[in-house]
């Protein structure tokens, strides 16, 4: 059996990527794309905390699944989001989006 430290070293590091992807890149896609590296680490946590704390209960499942669909609704609303940035900027770097200045 794979002891929890190593699950959550992997999320940690995964976590760190995401966040490095995140805060380095001006690209949206590529922002959004370190957005999703981190919630995919928050599931690595999560499954291995209900793995190790309570198998027989289906609560970390459960709260993985709900992970999935608020990742898929923010690549869904970003993704749109920056479809319509580019009809107007023809741009996706995060530098030239200056909608809410005056």
């Amino acid at each position: 059996m794979i002891p929890l430290d190593w699950y959550l070293i992997v999320a940690a590091a995964l976590f760190a990527i995401g966040l490095f992807g995140v805060l380095s890149r001006k690209n949206a896609v590529a922002i959004l794309m370190g957005v999703e590296l981190m919630l995919n680490a928050v599931n690595i946590n999560l499954l291995a905390f209900w793995r190790y704390r309570a198998p027989t209960e289906p609560v970390g499942m459960a709260f993985a699944v709900i992970v999935f669909a608020v990742a898929a609704a923010e690549v869904a609303v970003g993704l749109a989001l920056f479809i319509a940035v580019y009809r107007r900027f023809n741009s996706v770097v995060a530098d030239d989006i200056n909608l809410m200045k005056w």
